[in-house]
């Protein structure tokens, strides 16, 4: 049973419950993804998150004028559907587009691939603070004597069936990092060994510099750069359908 199918099978109070742990797992999500999710309107979304909302569950935030609004999960939220080792969510105008893109992308990747658990990296953050080893994510840095930093992905796919191999990574970026960065970023997923590949979901205006960066860290076999419009994309339910 896919979380997407799940979802429309619960109770209202089951349902809430679920969304309020996606949310939780997402870091911030909206009611345009919501509704993908859930295969209704976006108005119907957007009143199961008011609803939370009212309950104290969700917090909502627009920072960005004319994009859609953003919901994170409240501390009380948190407690209420037991998501321990998570803090709510950090919400700014110069990370709402990441955000807004990371919600509507881990829809699409749930949908088209139901074999996969599709998680984000505050999740990620806090399985590998429990398990104190790296699960899904590269260690970059200059060496020992400096020492590594932890680079954790957006999102990760996780293989429902344990024996079906190693975790994908997955990135979205949309905007430019130093050609520095980009690199010490490359050359540490093209050594992480806890993830099968890496995939990256880029704007036009960060493919270039990716896929130079990719070249010269020599992890052409461990990272795919795909462009962002070839996520397939679907519509919403129109509202009263």
């Amino acid at each position: 049973m896919t979380p997407t199918h799940h979802m429309q099978c619960s109770a209202p109070a089951e349902l809430r419950e679920e969304i309020v742990r996606w949310t939780a797992g997402l870091g911030a999500v909206t009611a345009e993804a919501l509704a993908l999710r859930l295969r209704v309107s976006v108005g119907s979304a957007r009143a199961r998150l008011l609803a939370a909302e009212r309950r104290g569950l969700l917090a909502r935030h627009r920072p960005l004028v004319g994009r859609p609004s953003l919901y994170t999960v409240t501390r009380h939220g948190l407690r209420a559907v037991g998501a321990r080792g998570l803090e709510p969510a950090r919400v700014s105008a110069a990370g709402a587009s990441h955000l807004i893109e990371c919600a509507h992308v881990a829809v699409a990747l749930e949908r088209r691939y139901p074999d996969h658990r599709v998680s984000g990296e505050r999740e990620l953050r806090r399985e590998e603070r429990e398990r104190g080893r790296a699960l899904a994510s590269a260690e970059i840095g200059a060496g020992p004597r400096t020492g590594f930093s932890r680079h954790r992905p957006d999102l990760v796919l996780w293989p429902r069936d344990p024996r079906a191999g190693a975790p994908i990574a997955v990135e979205v970026e949309l905007t430019v990092k130093s050609p520095a960065r980009l690199l010490d970023i490359c050359r540490g997923w093209a050594r992480a060994r806890c993830v099968c590949g890496v995939v990256y979901l880029v704007a036009p205006d960060v493919e270039r510099a990716l896929l130079s960066a990719v070249e010269r860290a020599r992890a052409d076999e461990r990272i795919a750069v795909i462009p962002l419009d070839r996520l397939p994309r679907e519509r919403p339910v129109p509202s009263g359908a």
